[in-house]
């Protein structure tokens, strides 16, 4: 990404002029991404529209880091999502609740954060470059004929269900440990704040990762705990990775499973893809999955397949067009992920055209 940098002085009202304060770099960075989907079959009907946030979310960013002397930094972040389409915050959020914390960094210690954090489901399975989404946006985050898994908060039950797309425990405290030899890990506790109660309304999460040259391979475990009008409900996901680069070629291979203690819903899937960096400027991404609900969904399942090409107008800004294919066993509605409409049918496609810019 492009990153404006700026020097920010710190000035305290009636400091006597002889107090020395060290510099602080605040970065501002952004992307924004925008175009036009074709969806076969929303409830019955197909429809042409304008769709933001596909393949990058729309973001704007604050980050920043103080050197603190002796190797440590203190670092934060403030992340705000938005809708291009209407300028607003996308539903259900609000200001800088994708990202908000403030925290501690050590090469030889660690990075040891507070506040409202992405668990390890994205950052160990994600961005350790295993999930083809991470290429390929929002429609290839898993979804499907699961809307009884009923997850709270969720805006189909079954939106994101293995929270690869980026989801945060709030009121986090979070640690991730240098790299030793290749390995690293992380770990997270969300406190539920409620008084009385420590354990209710909580979140926990923990990662394992190891890189090795063209090699890598990561797994996650999260638990998140929600008070609901029926009771407090516990979802559980933990997810298995690996990559591999071969020159222009990254292949991916990714397995993630969720499980709703509530209703006792379940969902795991499997999935590969890749990325080839054609030539230059051109760039080819895909990807084939497999998702299958347990008894409680009726054992449902779904195959979902996803091509983009990509072409770079520059370092900044590139446009690109891209398919999606589900289609999911007889007698269920297929539903891409980012579709908020399921199909009437058992199939589903979107086609799609859009660019992306980053600043």
């Amino acid at each position: 990404m492009i990153k404006r940098k700026m020097i920010v002085l710190p000035a305290v009202l009636g400091l006597a002029v002889g107090n020395c304060w060290a510099q602080s770099s605040v970065t501002l960075w952004g992307v924004i991404d925008g175009g036009v989907s074709y969806v076969s079959n929303e409830g019955g009907g197909h429809s042409v529209k304008f769709d933001d946030g596909v393949v990058l979310p729309n973001l704007l960013k604050f980050t920043g880091q103080e050197d603190l002397g002796g190797g440590t930094k203190a670092v934060f972040d403030l992340t705000n999502q938005f809708s291009l389409g209407t300028g607003s915050f996308i539903p259900g959020q609000s200001l800088f609740s994708r990202l908000a914390y403030v925290g501690l960094e050590d090469a030889r210690f660690g990075r040891l954060t507070f506040g409202n954090q992405y668990d390890f489901m994205f950052d160990s399975l994600v961005l350790g470059f295993n999930d083809a989404a991470y290429y390929t946006g929002l429609y290839s985050v898993r979804n499907g004929p699961f809307n009884n898994l009923a997850l709270p908060n969720n805006p189909t039950g079954a939106f994101d269900w293995d929270r690869t797309a980026g989801l945060s425990i709030s009121n986090s405290v979070k640690y991730q440990s240098p790299v030793f030899a290749g390995f690293s890990f992380g770990g997270m506790y969300g406190f539920g704040n409620v008084a009385g109660s420590i354990g209710a309304s909580n979140g926990s999460s923990f990662g394992l990762n190891y890189v090795m040259g063209a090699f890598g391979a990561n797994a996650a475990y999260t638990l998140v705990k929600t008070a609901t009008p029926v009771g407090q409900v516990s979802v559980r996901n933990w997810g298995v990775g690996a990559h591999y680069h071969l020159g222009p070629v990254t292949a991916n291979t990714l397995l993630t499973t969720v499980h709703n203690n509530q209703n006792g819903a379940g969902v795991w899937e499997t999935e590969v893809g890749g990325l080839w960096q054609i030539n230059g400027p051109c760039s080819l991404l895909g990807a084939y999955s497999y998702m299958k609900g347990n008894a409680v969904l009726n054992n449902d399942h779904a195959h979902q397949l996803t091509a983009m090409f990509q072409y770079s107008l520059s370092k900044r800004t590139s446009v690109y067009s891209q398919v999606v294919y589900q289609w999911a066993n007889e007698g269920a509605n297929a539903q891409i992920n980012g579709v908020f409409v399921p199909s009437s049918t058992s199939s589903q496609f979107v086609a799609r055209i859009g660019m992306t810019t980053q600043f």
